[in-house]
């Protein structure tokens, strides 16, 4: 007789064995908080022009070394769900600034730590998440008061290149100058008349080899592929694109011919051969110089491309054929038409060039209606262009925010320092127990002037006791300098200039993540669907 055994009582008895539950202080909000504030640390040491790179080696065995939170994140796969909260703070920050997801998990990786203290005190999480929310709306009113510097006219590309500077900095600490310089240049003059920057119009190709000096700007696209035909270069182009593929069209109907004769045979082909030639004759009458398909070419097709004097490129990306159409302002045609006046595309120079022992394609436009531009980055290794990639992305990101809103902020830990001296005066104002928990947020804020010290080899309690003297004494600019022995600078001086935005969003998003963490009492975890993990394949005989 089978023995029926009570489940235990409490959330327990309600759901499936081999679920979790975790609740209460100690066991729910401090867990959390430990998680979050050993993935904080991870990351913070990756903070700054000098922080350390993370080699990290994602689920396809795809290596990274990068030390841009963003894509240290994006790779991993985290499994804590209060982490995960901080992630998505961070992934939000990503998508509506482009930079700055560092920020938002170290901050709300020092909330939290901060917050720990004050529970083990007793101060219960509810106060303290008010507590962070009243810092939080003093910190965004002081913050238009730090405006140090503000670009009025973002067409200008010196100005544009001062402001990029400091977020392209942060990833490739040395070659700051030139890689802001192709930025600003690559941005710029691709700006329309009235409508928004779009991020996407600056695409950035890749060519292993040579050094990174040697990166350019081309205005138009560039497509590491070989041509099809024998014509390698065409000037003031025509361009005929289409996305199907260039080649004798497959008869509907399939049927049985009896052929007697050796003329027969030549004659039976020839009707396909001719139909083909007058389609490509069409074509190079009606002015395309230039043949672009986003499907094969065949032998057939590619003898009469030659015979009139068409080059052929073979894209095989949709959105690469929709991007060149935007480029040149050509229509895609879905079959193999003659194209209209109105259906080809236009650009100065179409060639192939070698870069290193890499071909490409580029669609180049000297012209000022340019609507896309490339950035070929040069470089050693390929995880060393993806790095500067990386650090690209964010300068173009910056400049989609300049175009938006042109405030800067004084860099290098300046407004942190500032915030939390003021935040200290505010909570001396406060009454209720909350005032404890703005402490903490300048503590907070306190961290990151501290980290970028610590990352430059400084003692970072002195370096930071440099800044908060100066700054209790009215000098708000004073930030971390990571060169000199002093380990204090004036950052207007030095150009270190932060993004209105990027700051703005980043407290909003971190406080968001810092308190909703804060409010969770239980932990719930269902059990995981599915039955036993599946094996895994055996390797071969010769490998044991």
């Amino acid at each position: 007789m089978a023995l029926h055994v009570p489940k235990a009582p409490g959330f327990a008895q309600m759901l499936k064995e081999g679920a979790r539950h975790y609740t209460g202080l100690e066991e729910a909000v401090v867990r959390n908080i430990i998680a979050c504030k050993e993935f904080a640390q991870s990351v913070r040491s990756a903070y700054g022009p000098n922080g350390m790179n993370k080699m990290v080696i994602n689920h396809i065995e795809k290596q990274f070394v990068t030390s841009d939170a963003a894509t240290i994140m994006r790779e991993l796969d985290v499994e804590h769900p209060a982490a995960k909260l901080m992630i998505m703070g961070s992934q939000m920050q990503d998508s509506e600034v482009g930079d700055g997801t560092n920020f938002v998990v170290i901050l709300a990786g020092a909330l939290l730590e901060h917050s720990e203290e004050l529970i083990h005190l007793g101060v219960t999480p509810t106060e303290i998440a008010e507590g962070f929310e009243k810092a939080l709306d003093k910190c965004l009113e002081i913050l238009p008061n730090l405006v140090c510097y503000t670009i009025k006219d973002y067409r200008n590309v010196e100005e544009v290149t001062k402001g990029i500077k400091t977020s392209i900095q942060s990833k490739q600490y040395g070659n700051e100058d030139f890689l802001a310089g192709l930025v600003a240049k690559a941005c710029v003059s691709i700006i329309p008349e009235d409508t928004t920057f779009n991020v996407d119009n600056v695409r950035i190709c890749k060519v292993l080899g040579s050094g990174l000096l040697n990166s350019q700007v081309v205005q138009g696209m560039v497509f590491k592929r070989q041509i099809e035909g024998e014509v390698t270069k065409v000037e003031k182009a025509q361009i005929a694109v289409f996305s199907c593929a260039v080649d004798i069209m497959q008869t509907e109907t399939k049927g049985t011919v009896l052929i007697k004769t050796a003329d027969e045979l030549m004659n039976f082909s020839r009707g396909e051969e001719n139909l083909l030639e007058l389609q490509i004759k069409s074509i190079a009458d009606a002015g395309a110089k230039v043949l672009v398909a986003g499907a094969k070419f065949g032998d057939m097709a590619m003898h009469y491309i030659n015979k009139y004097g068409l080059m052929a490129v073979r894209l095989n990306s949709k959105f690469d054929l929709r991007r060149l159409c935007k480029t040149v302002g050509a229509t895609c045609l879905p079959r193999l038409t003659a194209p209209t006046a109105q259906e080809l595309g236009y650009a100065d120079i179409v060639c192939v060039e070698e870069l290193g022992d890499t071909p490409v394609v580029s669609f180049k436009l000297s012209g000022k209606e340019s609507r896309l531009s490339t950035i070929v980055i040069r470089g050693s290794t390929d995880n060393y262009m993806d790095d500067v990639e990386r650090a690209i992305d964010d300068g173009v990101n910056t400049f989609k925010g300049i175009s938006r809103d042109g405030r800067f902020l004084p860099g290098a830990g300046a407004v942190e320092a500032e915030l939390a001296i003021q935040l200290i005066k505010y909570a001396d104002t406060l009454p209720g127990l909350e005032q404890y928990a703005v402490r903490k947020f300048a503590s907070a804020l306190e961290g990151f002037p501290k980290a970028l010290a610590d990352n430059s080899g400084h003692r970072s309690s002195v370096a930071l006791q440099k800044v908060l003297e100066a700054h209790q004494n009215g000098r708000k600019n004073v930030g971390i300098d990571i060169e000199s022995e002093s380990a204090v600078c004036d950052v207007l001086e030095k150009n270190i200039l932060d993004l209105y935005q990027c700051k703005y969003w980043g407290l909003k998003y971190a406080v968001g993540a810092a308190t909703t963490i804060l409010r969770v009492d239980q932990i719930i975890m269902a059990k995981r669907a599915g039955g036993p993990k599946a094996r895994q394949p055996q390797g071969s005989d010769d490998e044991s």
